[in-house]
């Protein structure tokens, strides 16, 4: 059982500034995971070629089952609006996303409020940068699965840059994810360090590498991270992928599938 989370950086590699389709599904195809958790995701913005990244994703892992969850309508850094339930998939969206090679009973959706603080944040690029940036309302897309070693929660999100209110909105994800199904994982981004993750929540991490920044690693940002109520496989294979595109590494986690029942 292979799961793993990646920052897509919506799908942009650093080295040329572009989105190519072909890149972003080659490197993905290479990841080779029955479960996938993405970040930084975009369906119909320009500046990813009004692609549905999520679909891209799945397709370039052969996962029949994949669901995007917005989190604004609009575009982040320009004009954008906190998504709800009643949009209806037309407008250009950013948010997370997830893919599954396993059938899905079911999918949620926890929404995750913003900052009214601005921080600091670091743009990528050939040149990096720091600027002031609103914060934005974040989502949690949560799936009940069927995977070979019995029924199992799988969810994704991507947390607020702003330190404190991130950890604030870790402690209502696993709150909110408690209400599903035994054993519980949940893959992302909380752009919050290891440590600051074993302050803030129960969960236990399942993998303690450095993710970011891509081309050399000093910081772990993205996580793998395991409810400790229910029962959930050994740990056989931990991984930091490098991939042509995005600022992070993919986190990978290999499980041995004994039975979760």
């Amino acid at each position: 059982m292979r799961l793993a989370t990646f920052n897509l950086l919506h799908g942009r590699s650093l080295t040329d500034g572009a989105v190519a389709p072909a890149r972003l599904r080659s490197a993905v195809a290479s990841l080779d995971v029955d479960v996938l958790g993405i970040q930084e995701v975009d369906r119909g913005q320009p500046r990813s070629g009004c692609l549905d990244l999520t679909a891209e994703v799945a397709g370039a892992l052969g996962a029949t089952h994949h669901r995007f969850a917005p989190a604004v309508i609009g575009t982040p850094g320009a004009s954008w609006r906190a998504a709800t339930a009643e949009d209806n998939g037309r407008q250009p969206a950013y948010g997370v996303g997830l893919a599954s090679r396993w059938p899905v009973r079911s999918w949620h959706v926890l929404r995750l409020p913003a900052s009214r603080l601005r921080s600091p944040v670091l743009l990528p690029g050939r040149r990096t940068r720091v600027i002031l940036l609103d914060d934005e309302p974040r989502v949690v897309l949560a799936a009940v699965l069927e995977s070979p070693a019995g029924p199992l929660t799988v969810a994704t999100t991507h947390l607020s840059f702003v330190p404190g209110w991130n950890a604030r909105q870790l402690r209502l994800a696993v709150a909110g994810l408690r209400a599903l199904p035994a054993p519980r994982l949940l893959l992302g981004d909380l752009n919050m360090p290891a440590w600051a993750v074993t302050l803030v929540s129960p969960w236990r991490s399942l993998a303690r590498l450095s993710t970011y920044p891509s081309s050399a690693p000093r910081i772990q940002f993205d996580h793998v991270l395991a409810d400790p109520h229910g029962p959930v496989p050994p740990v056989v294979g931990v991984e930091a992928t490098p991939l042509p595109l995005s600022d992070h590494r993919a986190l990978v986690v290999t499980l041995s599938a004994p039975s979760l029942r």
